[in-house]
């Protein structure tokens, strides 16, 4: 497949003094040179905004160099577009999967080189193929099964399967363990290894420090723009690694005391819903105390999304009750659910977490507009809001220049700055914290940590979902796993809970019974 051969010797891919500079000047790559040799993982890390993503871009031919060079196989290229990568044999899987939902997994793979003669597909050769290229590479897929009805893990392995049969020589991965249980985690690395000792080139791009050390040969680090160092993983650590990305010395480590629960806060029974698409939910029974952070644990897609959204308010169950203190939430609307206490950060803060055309201010006061000290007698005080900006912007290290910033020109991590500022602030009795670091930086990240921590010692109550294990064991103080729309764990005590253990629960390998679930909730199906 590919029309260009590569290089006797020299590295799979290279850049060299490679800068790139955008129209509105903004400069995301600042002459970079990097090499990678064939037949290694290498991982590239660094905070939101250091340029990695825009190198890869590069790599693919999803954007052009404003100056330096690119070199594929050994040779210098000009990539004009992922044609132009392709055919040298370069693959991207995206962290968003491209796939065509209701076509096969052979029919994904094969799709714009088909097997077959005169123009007609020849559907046994591409089931063929892809059971072909599945053996080889160790990633198990059913040709068969339509990509809407599998798991995230299978169209991740169908997605680097359609770069296979295309002949690529070099991978780049984009977060490709976002979504992933910990063991779909350990069947995809187990697959890189092996297409790395086949002399594949591995690109691996993560926030997950963790993971980085586990897969990659060597690691290099991209802050601001520019390539701060290349280190070979045997010498690194999470906190050498963090600290490269962020220019000081960093601390991964959670400080988080023993919960001090003080009664129920939130109080679930019988929640159903019935949900026209996506999941539907089940039966679901528990609690959430004051003082307590209680994690959602669940592979994508199995009801977490639509939990979160029916305890802020923006659906309603079907049946049920959902109770917040005395308060009978189930049937009220967003404003109401605010009144009773409960604040909410959303997994997809761009389209339900912000006004992203109006300034930060404006965004922190969208909900208290109408009361004292920021409105007197219907008419808000444009000093008082600038006041209240400034002091949550100092407060939650949201780095802008002018609180009148519209929140589109912020970074992905100083926006969810910004939201989490508005709900902590608002002092709420639940907070539903969805995804809350996802696609945020490795400081950002520890800063929403401590917020999280500190709003539960101050007597919040926290519904933690997340996609991220790692994150869920180290702030959770009890932890519930959803499968299909339904409990399946509940562990009161995350005290040595592994990944791997709450991963079978995720996959529906193991649950607990009635019994465990339901343990020690009171009145099962009444009011408070």
């Amino acid at each position: 497949m590919m029309n260009e051969p590569w290089g006797e010797d020299g590295p799979a891919v290279a850049a060299r003094a490679v800068t790139k500079t955008y129209a509105n000047g903004v400069r995301a790559v600042r002459g970079v040179d990097l090499e990678v040799p064939p037949g290694e993982i290498r991982a590239v890390v660094g905070e939101n905004g250091a340029g990695k993503s825009t190198l890869m871009k590069l790599f693919y031919g999803l954007e052009q160099p404003t100056s330096g060079e690119l070199l594929v196989g050994g040779r210098p290229r000009v990539l004009r577009g992922p044609a132009s990568a392709i055919a040298l044999g370069v693959g991207m899987v995206h962290q968003n999967l491209m796939l065509v939902p209701s076509f096969t997994i052979a029919q994904n793979v094969v799709l714009g080189v088909e097997p077959g003669r005169r123009g007609l597909v020849d559907p046994k050769a591409a089931m063929e193929t892809t059971a072909r290229l599945a053996s080889e590479s160790g990633l198990a897929v059913d040709p068969k099964a339509r990509v809407d009805e599998v798991s995230v893990g299978m169209r991740q392995r169908a997605e680097i399967l359609k770069a296979l049969h295309r002949r690529a020589r070099v991978l780049i991965l984009d977060e490709p363990t976002a979504v992933l249980t910990p063991q779909e985690t350990e069947d995809l690395f187990a697959a890189v290894r092996r297409l790395r000792d086949d002399g594949m080139t591995v690109l691996f791009i993560s926030h997950k420090l963790r993971e980085v050390r586990e897969i990659s040969d060597k690691v290099s680090v991209m802050r601001a723009g520019s390539l701060v160092g290349t280190v070979a993983t045997a010498d690194a650590t999470e906190r050498s690694l963090a600290s490269m990305m962020v220019g000081r010395e960093v601390s991964l480590d959670v400080d988080r005391s023993p919960a001090s629960p003080a009664g129920v806060t939130l109080r679930v029974r019988g929640l159903g819903y019935e949900a026209p698409t996506g999941q539907s939910l089940h039966g679901l029974d528990f609690d959430v105390a004051a003082g307590e952070i209680v994690g959602v644990a669940g592979i994508e897609g199995n009801g977490q999304s639509e939990l979160a959204e029916i305890l802020a308010g923006l659906r309603r169950p079907t049946t049920g009750t959902v109770h917040v203190g005395g308060t009978d939430t189930a049937g009220l609307d967003v404003a109401a659910h605010r009144g009773a206490g409960i604040g909410y950060v959303p997994e997809d803060r761009l389209s339900n977490g912000a006004a992203l055309d109006e300034s930060i201010a404006d965004n922190l006061v969208v909900d208290r507009h109408d009361r004292p000290p920021l409105a007197r007698r219907g008419l808000l005080s444009p000093k008082a809001v600038r006041a209240h900006a400034e002091r949550l912007i100092s407060d939650y290290a949201i780095r802008t220049p002018d609180p009148s910033v519209p929140v589109r020109a912020l970074s992905g991590g100083n926006l969810q700055k910004v939201i989490v500022a508005r709900e902590l602030s608002a002092a709420p009795r639940l907070l539903i914290a969805s995804q809350v670091t996802r696609g945020v930086d490795v400081g950002a990240m520890r800063f929403m940590y401590e917020q999280l921590v500190a709003a539960r010692d101050a007597g919040t109550a926290v519904l933690l979902v997340s996609a991220d294990l790692t994150e869920l064991l180290a702030l959770s103080d009890r932890l519930l796993v959803l499968k299909d729309g339904r409990l399946t764990a509940r562990f009161d005590d995350t005290t040595g809970l592994t990944e791997t253990r709450v991963g079978l629960y995720m996959l529906g390998v193991e649950h607990h019974d009635r019994d465990q679930l339901t343990a020690g909730l009171t009145d099962l199906g009444d009011a408070p």
